[in-house]
């Protein structure tokens, strides 16, 4: 949610003039899709990355005013918590060597910003979750000092009427109590962008939903939360809770959460507009001088900021996008499901695996989506976020016989998906060069069964069997990630464990 937003009071009127603009908006969506008004096909895909700013001794730094000065870039910008960064990369066309001129532009750009933090005793951790984050780093005094924030902050808060409940069962469980949506700060994650024409969009669409499980499986990152181990990828189910607008009351009517899989496939983009706002009442009813349909009338693009907005506050895990560029409308599937890091290779390995398969899968003459039903989908989402790299995910058989088989996710990777993948890439026109390293660092992680989740929970139970105390095997794994990430080597050759140095319980002094 990167809108301008300006801190205000809201009244009865406010809100009933945006109802009424965010319903102008629709039907000028709707307007300019039957009238093939859409950008057409230029291959495009985008990236963000949010990011956690941490010391030397790994815990979390409240400095990222401080740290964006220095930076003074406008690829980098605020992020929720004052110990978060977003850094966006510039749209690229899919094709050639793009991935490794990604791998270059990202490298450069977190260098940078790693050596301006370095100025003021911080440092940039690409991670999903800091293991070292405390409830007292999560309160709202340490919110960005940006309107938006305060202002959803606020209005969630309203909505719901009570303070938030955490509880998650993993390997341990974490029920905490919060008075504010600051918990939501802890998840950093990476979103990928897709640029569609509306006829492409469904299957875009349904194909990115359909591999959100394969994507946490292989990706995991998140194994921590204020000191406990939860579920491999902890994000979903922190982010689902902490910005859940829902009282006991309304969920138990089975009234949906603003952080959302869905629960169907679809059939167009507006489907997805139109649910956004029949189902979930505005947040920040901010209105644009703007009237829609007024522009469209005179021959001219609306830019539908209400309707953006609106968008922008319910957090699919698959979101639609509407944009426009250089005065002609575009469509985006915004892909929201992966954690940060490890490393910049692992970054752009996922985002390879991700463009190649959802190519394949949107190009299938029978489409995986009919044939896998979509609660089928939502729960190898739900088993992929639990176990990573060990889940186990329901996916349609091959030949005749048809039907749901349950298969390991790393076999299923191996021996269906990562050709697939490759074959996607071939159609995008990317090099060979780059389809297969990237592709094959995901093809190692399978093998060895190693990704960011696993490697954080090996190191964590060895530093506990050197002699280290909770608190502190949390803080010296985070100093040996944060050191590794930054040399840039794939997350599945990393060792595990400390170095007789870092184990020991003064490994942090005089960091």
């Amino acid at each position: 949610m990167g809108e301008k937003v300006v801190a205000g009071g809201f009244d009865l009127s406010d809100r009933q003039r945006y109802r009424r603009k965010l319903h102008e908006c629709l039907e000028g969506l709707e307007r300019l899709l039957a009238e093939k008004r859409f950008d057409r096909p230029k291959n495009m895909m985008g990236l963000e990355i949010e990011l956690n700013l941490a010391g030397a001794d790994g815990m979390p730094r409240m400095v990222n005013a401080q740290v964006l000065e220095r930076i003074a870039s406008p690829d980098f910008q605020t992020e929720l918590g004052m110990f978060n960064l977003e850094v966006n990369v510039l749209p690229h066309r899919l094709g050639g060597r793009v991935f490794d001129q990604l791998a270059e532009e990202l490298s450069a750009g977190l260098a940078y910003a790693h050596r301006q933090a370095a100025e003021i005793d911080a440092g940039v951790v690409m991670i999903g979750i800091l293991p070292t984050i405390s409830r007292e780093d999560l309160v709202t005094a340490n919110l960005s000092a940006v309107d938006r924030y305060s202002l959803l902050n606020e209005q969630i808060l309203m909505m719901r009427g009570e303070d938030f409940t955490l509880d998650i069962d993993g390997v341990e469980r974490l029920v905490w109590t919060s008075g504010s949506i600051v918990p939501e700060a802890a998840c950093t994650s990476v979103q990928l962008h897709l640029q569609v024409t509306p006829a492409r969009f469904c299957d875009v669409w349904n194909a990115a939903q359909a591999v959100t499980a394969v994507q946490i499986a292989v990706g995991a990152n998140s194994p921590f939360l204020f000191g406990r181990e939860l579920w491999r990828e902890s994000r979903p189910p922190l982010f689902t809770q902490a910005t859940d607008t829902r009282p006991p009351e309304l969920q138990a009517q089975g009234v949906r959460p603003r952080t959302w899989f869905g629960e169907r496939w679809v059939d167009s983009a507006y489907e997805l507009f139109a649910e956004n706002v029949r189902y979930f009442p505005a947040l920040l009813p901010i209105c644009d001088e703007e009237e829609p349909l007024r522009v469209l009338a005179e021959g001219g693009v609306p830019s539908l900021q209400e309707l953006v907005l609106h968008n922008g506050t319910v957090y699919r895990w698959n979101r639609p996008v509407y944009g426009v560029a250089d005065g002609v409308p575009h469509l985006r599937v915004e892909n929201r499901v992966l954690p940060a890091g490890p490393t910049v290779a692992d970054v752009v390995a996922n985002a390879a695996f991700y463009y190649g398969l959802v190519r394949t899968l949107a190009d299938e003459p029978r489409p995986v989506w009919t044939r896998l039903p979509f609660a089928e989908a939502e729960a190898n989402f739900d088993a992929a976020c639990r176990y990573g790299i060990d889940a186990r995910l329901r996916w349609p058989r091959r030949g005749r016989a048809g039907g749901l088989a349950s298969v390991p996710a790393v076999r299923l990777v191996l021996d269906e998906l990562l050709p697939m993948a490759a074959a996607g890439l071939d159609a995008w026109g990317i090099e060979p060069a780059d389809r297969d390293h990237y592709l094959g660092i995901i093809e190692e992680r399978c093998r060895r069964r190693v990704n960011g989740a696993t490697w954080q929970v090996d190191t964590y139970h060895r530093a506990l069997a050197a002699g280290l105390e909770r608190d502190e095997a949390l803080a010296a794994v985070t100093r040996r990630y944060s050191e590794l990430m930054h040399k840039g080597d794939p997350v599945h050759t990393w060792p595990v464990g400390l170095t007789e140095e870092e184990a020991s319980p003064t490994a942090a002094v005089g960091r």
